[in-house]
């Protein structure tokens, strides 16, 4: 195993995956030979396994998101995944073979596969609040009794930590040293801290802090590169979780939880295909060594300076077919840590091309070939990564862009009609939902065709903007939750005080709406 604290990426080649004692009966189950990434056979976007569904696949400018489908396996994992589906194993046995070996790989006593990395974090939580015990296990999320709480740096907190939350545990924030100390006690089962966002207090103080009261602490790297041995673990931290989708590009729904053997293993003893809360986050035998191929990989045979040459000539190539459009900017820029993708920044000019990022995005799907972009909203840039991309997708993505952009920059931009009514004042919003529905409030100011004001939800509110061109509106809001915000859209038209359309909840789906004044 290469020992080095640096990333490690790149091309792809088989090898035999078991090297260890007590793994050689599984190893049969992998072989050898996967050509490079970038040599992977490219499919057809007219005709394949989804489009006989009638689902058309996109380009993926994206990357690793997983809302996007996350990264492109490689042969080998796709290999291992499919010779593991002609055995039966006892899982128990398998992830004791398989944990060992992934433990020593990357740099920890031992580790788990998880059904993705927030699988690792509710299970690595189960697990420090239950410390394996049967009975405890069978009570959850009945923490009564138990340590039923977990401290996190403010600045950690985010959307994912809703994994931690669900086992019942209460979740207490710091800021400081101070506030640290004053929260570890006898309740606290565990500390989590997000790797990119650690916060005001360093990893090594509150790992200090915590093993004081012997309480351990778990590390989210998902949006990380592992590092040789884990910088985590060689830190302080008990436990590191870790995407299985995203840069090791291992099946999509895996993830690894890494770390001490005692706290892994009782996480484990508290997730499928044992019976309690996390049962329902089950992984099987094909994950578990597709994921552990992917490893293999990332340990022994790939070169990050590789593959970051080749998403630079393609980012490359777009820019500068996309440039040749006036009023399009594109810039290109090295990866922003902890992320490995270089980025192409896109931006364009809204006098000479009347065109959103929204619009933009609208067109690119509905367009062929369909093309996957982060750009949105009423924006005018959005960036592009080449880590989901395939070879000869930047010509194609290239001939595209510059198709867009030329025939948006061709229309004219539309100046907004005179609002048919003053929207200022109070609304009463009704919402409906697949299956239930809410009672929200507009407090609005008009000025012109521009509008500000206030959302409040049933439990939270934030600033509202937006316009209303002639009958039609258009408002927009960020509801915060804990450490994160829910995007609402709201579309429609307004006639003699009411108000109603469409709202857009992003990857939440849509509802619709209705208001009226109060």
């Amino acid at each position: 195993m290469k020992s080095t604290s640096e990333p490690i990426l790149g091309t792809w080649t088989r090898r035999g995956l078991f090297k260890a004692g007590g793994a050689t009966a599984l190893g049969t189950l992998l072989a050898a030979g996967a050509p490079q990434l970038a040599e992977a056979k490219p499919t057809t976007l007219s005709d394949n396994i989804y489009t006989r569904t009638g689902l058309r696949p996109f380009i993926n400018l994206t990357a690793a998101y997983t809302v996007y489908g996350g990264l492109l396996t490689p042969p080998s994992v796709k290999q291992a995944m499919e010779e593991a589906s002609y055995y039966s194993v006892a899982i128990d046995e398998l992830m004791q073979a398989v944990g060992t070996r992934l433990g020593q790989l990357l740099g920890g006593e031992f580790a788990m596969v998880s059904a993705g990395c927030a699988s690792a974090l509710g299970i690595a939580t189960t697990g420090c609040v239950t410390g394996g015990d049967p009975e405890k296990i069978q009570r959850l999320p009945n923490v009564q009794g138990l340590k039923d709480q977990v401290l996190f740096p403010a600045q950690s907190r985010n959307e994912y930590d809703h994994a931690v939350r669900a086992v019942g545990v209460g979740a207490v924030n710091f800021d400081s040293k101070q506030d640290l100390l004053a929260a570890l006690g006898p309740r606290t089962a565990m500390i989590y801290v997000l790797g990119e966002k650690p916060g005001r207090v360093p990893l090594e103080e509150i790992v200090a802090a915590a093993h004081q009261e012997n309480v351990p602490v778990l590390v989210d790297s998902a949006a990380e590169v592992p590092t040789l041995p884990n910088q985590y673990l060689k830190r302080g931290a008990d436990m590191v979780a870790i995407s299985g989708g995203k840069y090791l590009a291992g099946p999509q729904c895996s993830g690894i939880l890494l770390g001490r053997r005692d706290l892994v293993q009782a996480a484990w003893a508290c997730s499928a295909p044992h019976h309690g809360l996390c049962r329902t986050m089950k992984v099987g035998k094909e994950e578990i060594m597709g994921l552990f191929a992917a490893v293999e990989t990332f340990v022994h045979d790939r070169s990050y300076p590789k593959e970051l040459e080749l998403w630079n000539s393609w980012l490359t190539a777009i820019r500068e077919s996309v440039v040749t459009v006036p009023g399009v900017r594109a810039t290109l820029h090295p990866p922003e840590s902890p992320n490995p993708h270089p980025y192409l920044l896109i931006e364009w000019s809204p006098d000479d091309i009347p065109i959103t990022g929204g619009e933009l995005n609208q067109r690119l799907l509905a367009g062929n070939p369909r093309i996957m972009t982060l750009a949105g909203g009423d924006t005018y840039s959005f960036r592009a990564r080449a880590g989901g991309m395939k070879p000869g997708d930047d010509k194609l993505v290239a001939a595209r862009f510059q198709e867009v952009f030329s025939e948006a920059r061709r229309g004219k931009k539309k100046p907004l009609a005179r609002p048919v009514e003053d929207v200022s004042g109070k609304w009463d919003v009704e919402i409906k939902f697949f299956a239930s529905s809410a009672r929200h409030t507009f407090e609005l100011q008009a000025d012109g065709n521009r509008v500000r004001g206030t959302h409040r939800g049933e439990y939270k509110q934030s600033d509202l903007a937006g316009s209303v061109d002639g009958p039609n509106v258009r408002l927009r809001s960020q509801l915060p939750c804990d450490g994160f915000t829910l995007p609402y859209l709201f579309t429609g038209s307004v006639s003699q005080g009411r108000m109603s359309g469409e709202l857009d909840l992003d990857e939440l789906g849509h509802a619709t709406w209705s208001a009226r004044r109060a």
